[in-house]
């Protein structure tokens, strides 16, 4: 395609950027846009209650009549799992590979949106078009499978979007990553790459996956007990080697854990997976087979407070008591700041009298992510004008284009964006023009966007202070009290214990209120609030927050 007028092609990042999660990404060219995936983060610590994190699309409703599609690398979570509500704004057509969209059927199914949504699978190899947009999906490699990279032909030029990779050349299922389409790619020239960052600070190469398989063989031909092992639901090939292992010595495979069985069931259904008939049993019918027969796969590998291998640790599973003997896989590596709540499932576990292999102390487990040396690999054989870096902390991104520099790659062409930033590009230059709305919204049960700071700073408030609630009783016409106040404690102090403080606070609010002289409740519950406040700070150092309540009679 050849450049057309003066307009230019704009990359607009929505989210994965300067953060593990949310991955969207806006292409448009004059009246044209489409989007390359659509993802959640999970939420942070201090976001407490917060289920879910999503994408602030502001930018795509007021340009919705514009939006031609939206493209899909693969069917994470960090990529999918924000559809059912963007789709809710902007309902438009989604491509995605044939798991891709099994995993996504799911997702829309239990919010109701299955029939009103138009999902178009694609293969390998094809090419379709979005407006001015025509989109390549290339064959690639990571830790899902059908996952695909993209070339994306636009009236500029080609831009390559990798997405998430790894370069394996021994996969489980399909074939490698199709590195020949890359190397044709750069002799065309590219004018973008963008390039997964998350292992750029790790040396090497990334094993392959098989290489789990070897040490599943090793450790099921030694175990005498039953094998409960702990992974992502999505890594189908992952879970395809546990049941290879499992049906090699013996051993029916049930599954634990609801997203685990959701996935397992779409992974059958669609030829991902595979097992002799007799192999899969109920997670009701284990106890029907002697111990050492028995396999169960369940999800809880980053130790997630409500999963399957959590609830096991803590005696609350409804199916599966761990027993001494028991052997756990956690076939996992704790995502950056899942480290404690994994330790702490591990303690429960060894407690518990079970044995506990996990990535300490065994290779099972190998990242779906490129090391540097894959890295290198994808920027000489595509050798692009220019390099935006996507899919990683900020301190991922730079190091990612300080790679990119040292491969020749010019300082100035090299665009360490943040969430929002435009990215506009023609076919000889690339500059940082101005930015859009973007940000994170919130899911909190069937909210969306009604939590924000405020709520989250007061919900941080009452977890570490708690909350004293002063309860008013005035006359409507005197204005005058009519009642000792009552205070009512929670998460601040125990009251049958602390009645002395108790009463000072009842005194105190008693004085204020007769010093006080007016008729207006806000001022009375700001008094009493700003006067308890510095008491309790004064005399014990706390400072919870303080609910006033006026009753009228």
């Amino acid at each position: 395609m050849k450049k057309k007028n003066n307009s230019k092609l704009k990359v607009i990042p929505l989210g994965g950027l300067g953060e593990i999660g949310k991955n969207i990404t806006v292409f448009e060219y004059e009246k044209d846009i489409m989007i390359v995936d659509c993802g959640i983060a999970f939420p942070e610590d201090e976001m407490m209650g917060v289920d879910l994190v999503i994408p602030d699309i502001t930018y795509l409703k007021n340009n919705k009549e514009r939006i031609k599609g939206i493209v899909l690398t693969h069917g994470h979570e960090d990529h999918i799992g924000a559809l059912p509500y963007v789709l809710k704004d902007i309902n438009v057509p989604v491509y995605g590979t044939k798991l891709t969209l099994g995993l996504l059927e799911n997702k829309l199914e239990e919010h109701g949106m299955l029939r009103e949504t138009t999902l178009e699978i694609i293969k390998q190899g094809q090419t379709i078009s979005l407006g001015v947009f025509k989109i390549e999906f290339i064959n690639s490699c990571h830790s899902i499978a059908d996952v695909v990279a993209l070339a994306i032909h636009t009236p500029v030029g080609i831009v390559v979007h990798t997405g998430d990779y790894k370069i394996d050349y021994t996969p489980i299922q399909g074939e490698p990553m199709d590195l020949a389409k890359f190397a044709e790619l750069g002799k065309q020239g590219v004018l973008l790459l963008m390039c997964d960052s998350t292992n750029v600070e790790r040396p090497g190469y990334t094993m392959s996956e098989k290489t789990v398989g070897k040490a599943f063989d090793e450790i099921f031909a030694d175990a005498k007990s039953r094998i409960i092992v702990a992974t992502f639901a999505s890594n189908i090939h992952r879970v395809q080697q546990i049941i290879d292992a499992s049906v090699k010595f013996n051993r029916k495979v049930a599954v634990s854990g609801r997203s685990m069985v959701n996935v397992v069931g779409t992974a059958f259904r669609l030829g991902y997976l595979h097992a002799p008939e007799g192999t899969l049993i109920e997670m009701n019918e284990i106890d029907k087979y002697k111990s050492d027969k028995i396999t169960v796969i369940t999800t809880g590998s980053q130790g997630e407070p409500m999963s399957a291998l959590t609830r096991m640790a803590a005696s609350s599973h409804r199916q599966l008591e761990i027993v001494p003997g028991d052997l756990v896989i956690i076939s996992a590596t704790p995502i950056p700041g899942n480290e404690k709540t994994v330790s702490r499932v591990i303690n429960q576990l060894f407690r518990k009298g079970a044995d506990v292999i996990y990535k300490a102390l065994a290779d099972i487990h190998v990242s779906g992510h490129a090391c540097q040396e894959e890295l290198k690999l994808i920027h000489k054989i595509v050798n692009p004008k220019f390099f935006m870096p996507v899919h990683g902390e900020y301190r991922h991104l730079k190091q990612h284009a300080l790679l990119a520099q040292q491969l020749g790659m010019p300082k100035e062409n090299t665009f360490v964006m943040d969430i929002g930033n435009v990215l506009e590009l023609d076919g000889n230059t690339a500059k940082k023009n101005g930015s859009v709305t973007s940000g994170k919204l919130l899911v909190d049960g069937l909210g969306v966007g009604d939590v924000g700071n405020i709520v989250l700073r007061d919900r941080k408030l009452l977890s570490q202070e708690g909350l004293v609630i002063v309860v008013i009783t005035i006359d409507s016409e005197t204005g005058t009290m009519i009642a000792e106040p009552d205070i009512i404690s929670r998460g601040f102090v125990y009251v049958r214990e602390s009645e002395h403080l108790i009463e000072q606070m009842r005194k105190l609010t008693h004085q204020m209120l007769l010093n006080y002289e007016g008729k207006d409740w806000g001022t009375m519950k700001r008094l009493v609030k700003d006067g308890l406040r510095e008491h309790l700070y004064v005399s014990i150092k706390r400072n919870p927050m303080i609910l006033p309540i006026i009753v009228e009679m």
